[in-house]
């Protein structure tokens, strides 16, 4: 298993947004063939327009193979409008 953050600094205004997005990509991940395993979203509180995706992979190719398909891209057409700045991936390994 592999955690993967991802960081978001959402635009304002676009919080409730970007919270409902993440939920149906959230279903999306779960009912596609990818490995993921689970995700929380968690929001900053010094900063209500900073969120953290922690997701948990079977492993590091699990999570590329999502990156690599149409569903990805579809997930991030969907959050150009709402995204401020480039989001940031980190991978935790034990």
């Amino acid at each position: 298993m592999i955690n993967i953050g991802l960081y978001y600094r959402v635009k304002e205004g676009h919080e409730e947004e970007f919270e409902r997005v993440f939920k149906g990509t959230l279903l999306i991940l779960k009912e596609g063939n990818f490995g993921f395993l689970d995700g929380k979203l968690y929001r900053d509180t010094n900063c209500s327009r900073e969120y953290l995706l922690y997701t948990e992979w079977e492993d590091i190719d699990s999570f590329r193979k999502f990156t690599n398909s149409k569903a990805y891209t579809q997930t991030v057409e969907l959050g150009r409008s709402i995204i401020e700045g480039q989001p940031r991936h980190r991978i935790f390994r034990q």
